[in-house]
């Protein structure tokens, strides 16, 4: 096939619903980690939260994402993606009005009624029963709005769109920062999604299902979800690459008190945490080439283990410049596991079920977030401000990451099931 008729394919390939979901993907993503790159910083500067107040903040914000993503496919299913997506992109805009809007003096009233800190955490919840509809909803379309023959680019252009979103929201933020303020960073990431409420609300239509591919019953959806909590080798996989997540999101969580406390309290978190996406997108085709030929399980401790020995760079020399080095590592490492991670949860899925186990896949981001931001917080309280060693925080925490990688090959050699089966195939 020449070039022209592939690219004549690609054009045909896709339907409406499909460019009108992806697009408004980009923008989600762009308000989300604008909005998760200016948290901490807010909370800690604005709200004057403590530094533990602030980890475990933080954590509630990333984390319950991904607890709800494991809900969010089955009641997109059951509501239909033009609905969810419209109900889900109002959701994100109210959520990151109210975040920006804590302090202001319309909100006194209910601010001086509760606790702040309830009143602040109730508030980060808000967000992540958007987002919990929005993934399942675009995916679920580029699915259905893909013919068969251009699918596997469908979510090659979904996964691209994921990390420019990644990486230019950060970006968007610092300048917002720099020139509005830390407050209207959540009100830009507002309007973004507001405009995606209309963009869908008015060219976005039903992707039609396959015939064979009716919409899940209650019943059967809590049948699935019994079936994989019964699974102990699975769930004690999830459970031990909870202690990556809790690595990674510390460029979130701790990383950016970190740099104003006690490297530069004027440089720009928000564009120090460009590099994760940017790195993504630069070198996720040919890393993933590089690695085609290792067993997904060993990708996965492997980048696991790259990731744990990211924050020693930082350890070892405290400075703007080895923030950046230190996230280019991190991201080595997520590039190297993330898609065979997915890769191997799928192959675990049995028939019917692969949806239930994509949700669960997420488990661990949410656990890692959750957990992440109390004992971040926490350890870097204790080394930064009662011990004045605050190095010794990213040694602690790399830890953590390289412990995981150390379960995780004892995993792979003693809990999973022998009998010849490769690392890339083999149930848990």
């Amino acid at each position: 096939m020449s070039f022209d008729e592939r690219l004549q394919e690609i054009r045909d390939g896709f339907e409406r619903p499909f460019w009108i979901a992806n697009i408004s993907e980009i923008f989600e993503r762009i308000s989300y980690y604008g909005a998760f790159s200016s948290l901490a910083l807010y909370l800690q500067e604005k709200l004057n939260f403590s530094t533990e107040q602030t980890g475990t903040l933080t954590g509630i914000f990333g984390g319950m994402v991904w607890f709800l993503a494991i809900f969010g496919g089955a009641i997109a299913d059951r509501m239909g993606f033009r609905r969810a997506l419209s109900l889900a992109y109002l959701i994100l805009a109210t959520a990151y009005f109210l975040i920006g809007s804590v302090g202001a003096s319309w909100l006194a009233p209910i601010r001086n009624a509760v606790p702040l800190g309830l009143f602040v955490a109730v508030i980060l919840m808000l967000p992540a029963l958007g987002v919990s509809m929005v993934k399942p909803c675009v995916v679920g379309t580029t699915a259905r709005a893909s013919k068969e023959n251009v699918r596997s680019i469908g979510f090659s252009i979904y996964y691209t769109i994921v990390n420019i979103g990644g990486a230019a929201g950060p970006y968007i933020a610092g300048v917002a920062h720099q020139k509005l303020g830390l407050e209207n960073v959540f009100r830009v990431s507002s309007i973004s999604v507001f405009l995606m409420f209309f963009l869908v609300l008015i060219l976005f239509r039903e992707p039609k299902r396959d015939a064979d591919e009716p919409a899940p019953s209650l019943a059967r959806t809590v049948k699935n979800f019994g079936q994989v909590i019964g699974n102990p080798k699975f769930m004690l996989f999830l459970l031990i690459f909870t202690g990556y997540w809790i690595v990674y999101w510390q460029q979130f969580i701790t990383l950016p008190g970190y740099v104003h406390s006690h490297i530069d309290p004027n440089a720009s978190v928000e564009w120090i945490l460009i590099t994760d996406g940017a790195s993504v997108i630069a070198l996720t085709l040919l890393i993933n080439y590089a690695f085609r030929k290792m067993a997904a399980f060993h990708a996965v401790i492997l980048g696991t283990l790259i990731s744990g020995l990211s924050w020693l760079i930082l350890a070892a020399h405290p400075a703007v410049w080895s923030c950046y080095v230190a996230i280019f590592v991190l991201a080595l490492g997520e590039i190297v596991h993330q898609p065979r991670y997915y890769e191997y949860i799928s192959r675990l899925a049995p028939p019917g079920q692969q949806g239930t186990y994509m949700g669960f896949a997420f488990l661990p981001l949410g656990i890692g977030s959750l957990v992440g931001g109390w004992l971040g917080g926490r350890i870097m309280h204790h080394f930064g401000e009662v011990t004045g060693h605050p190095r010794i925080a990213w040694v602690v925490i790399s830890a953590i990451g390289l412990t995981t990688a150390l379960l995780l090959l004892i995993y792979d050699r003693v809990v999973r099931p022998s009998g010849g089966e490769s690392a890339s195939t083999a149930s848990a």
